[in-house]
Formats: C-alpha cells, sequence, structure tokens
C-alpha cells in the first residue's frame, strides 16, 4: 500500500496526515506518543484497512501544532475541515486510547460526517490517572538527540523485546511474538516512537489533561458504534470505560476482550481484526 503524506493549512488549522488505499474512507485517530505512522498501523492491526485510510497527527503531535486544537470539539473540527479539504463527505471513524476524546467528539458534533465510530481502549469520562514521573523524565530527556538516539538504538537493536510494563502477561507476550502480521507492527511503532520523540510529547501531555478532566454526552451520539476493550486493561478499567461507552451510546455493540489489556489490538489481534472488519463492511 503506497502512504502520502502532506500537510495542509485548513480553515480550522494546520494539519498533517497519511492518506492510502481506496475505497471507503476511514478516519484512523492514534493514542498518545503517535502521530501518523501510528494512525497507519491502527487501522493495518484492527482490520481496518480494507479501503482509504486517512491517518492525521493530532494537534500536537509530528506535523500538527497543538495551536490547531487543544479540546476534542477543536480537534473534531478540525477532522471536518481536512475533510472538506480532501472532499470527502462521510469516514468511518476508528480511535485507539487517547484518540477517543476527539472521536466521540467528532461524532457528537458531525453525526452527518460519521458512517460508524469504532472506540478501541477509549476513555468513557474523567480518569484521575497522574502524570507518570517517567513521563516527565522522558519530557526532559527527549531535549537531547544523544538520549533519543540511544533510546531508538536499543529499541532496533532487540526488536523482539517486548515490554513487560506494557504487557505484563507472559503468554500474551508469547502470542504476539508468533504473530505474523502484529509482531511487525509492534516493533514498527516502537522502534517509530523515537522518530521525532520530542514533537510526541506535546499532545501526550494535552491527552492526558483532557482524559483526567472530560465529560461527555454519550447518550446523545446516534451513529452505529463499536466498542473494543480489554478486561485486563489497566489505564482506562474495563468497567469504567468500555463497559461504560457500550451502555450509554445507544445501540453500541461491545467487543471485550476477555485478559486483554491496553495493547489488547496486538495481543488479540485476530479476534479483535476479525470484528472491526465485519463490522464495518456491513454498513
Amino acid at each position: 500500500m503506497s502512504i502520502a503524506e502532506h500537510t495542509v493549512a485548513t480553515a480550522r488549522g494546520l494539519i498533517h496526515y497519511a492518506d492510502a488505499g481506496e475505497g471507503p474512507a476511514v478516519l484512523s485517530l492514534h493514542g498518545a506518543m503517535g502521530g501518523v505512522d501510528q494512525g497507519m498501523i491502527l487501522a493495518r492491526v484492527t482490520g481496518a484497512d480494507a479501503g482509504r485510510i486517512i491517518a492525521p497527527a493530532r494537534p500536537g503531535y509530528p506535523g500538527t501544532p497543538l495551536a490547531s486544537g487543544t479540546t476534542p470539539e477543536a480537534q473534531a473540527d478540525l477532522y471536518a475541515a481536512l475533510l472538506d479539504h480532501l472532499g470527502l463527505d462521510r469516514v468511518a471513524v476508528i480511535a485507539v486510547s487517547g484518540g477517543g476524546a476527539s472521536a466521540l467528539m467528532f461524532a457528537l458534533r458531525h453525526p452527518g460526517r460519521c458512517r460508524a465510530l469504532v472506540l478501541v481502549s477509549t476513555c468513557a469520562g474523567p480518569e484521575p490517572m497522574p502524570i507518570p514521573p517517567g513521563f516527565r523524565l522522558m519530557c526532559m530527556l527527549a531535549r537531547w538527540p544523544a538520549f533519543v538516539g540511544w533510546m531508538r538504538r536499543r529499541a532496533l537493536k532487540n526488536p523482539d523485546r517486548i515490554s513487560t510494563r506494557s504487557i505484563p502477561d507472559a503468554g500474551q507476550r508469547q502470542a504476539l511474538l508468533s504473530d505474523p502480521l502484529a509482531m511487525p507492527l509492534y516493533r514498527e511503532l516502537r522502534a517509530g516512537m523515537f522518530a521525532g520523540l520530542a514533537e510526541r510529547l506535546p499532545g501526550t501531555e494535552n491527552d492526558i489533561g483532557v482524559t483526567r478532566v472530560r465529560r461527555f454526552a454519550l447518550a446523545e451520539i446516534a451513529v452505529p458504534t463499536l466498542v473494543v476493550h480489554g478486561t485486563r486493561d489497566p489505564l482506562l478499567p474495563y468497567e469504567r470505560h468500555g463497559a461504560e461507552l457500550a451502555r450509554r451510546i445507544a445501540g453500541a455493540e461491545l467487543l471485550t476482550v476477555e485478559g486483554g489489556g491496553h495493547a489488547a489490538i496486538f495481543t488479540h489481534r485476530q479476534q479483535v481484526a476479525a470484528r472491526v472488519g465485519a463490522f464495518l463492511r456491513l454498513l
């Protein structure tokens, strides 16, 4: 699949995006520490890449200034302006983790342009997560190219090393290692994170702030919705977020990933991709 990247000045601000494939369009919204690279990975690993993939860098990530939208409302309007630029009337939207807030707001503010909504490991409302000390340290060290280069070399030197912090279950780590599609994408995600690391931090810090305080009018969402959430997600607990999204969004479908953590799209790729692909094809 040929991937083209562009930066465009829309009526709502500057935005960088990747564009690949043909057919029904899917807007793929990355999470924290992301960018267009991770938006494309999200679409591929979840089975949402059967048509055309539009993967924007959300504000505060490489190529898109934070000034283009610090709130979920502003980000949703920025996506609509991008669709205007591309001449696209309606899209399906898939979002992971920190991308969920702006996806929910896109469905609320632009329902006529949202063909469907897929929410993967996303937030239903305020989650009082503290900013990890390690993140603050990384913000300081990211200013030093030597540190970033060392971290990237370390990731590339041992690409099959899977962090026990992100995937604590040994069985799930082994399942990921043996998956011929998910593991290369996971390697790509880990190594790519250190490309433009400093440019990924403003958006990540903004996402953390949004996650801690925002509430959403979930009962007012009126587009077909699929919620995908692991029962052992340590960052966004299943009952408070995945199950709550499915309860409050009218008609929402729920894929409960038993034992899945925050990285369930990788550790349970086949289960997730089968359901997401079928959901999008039926609409």
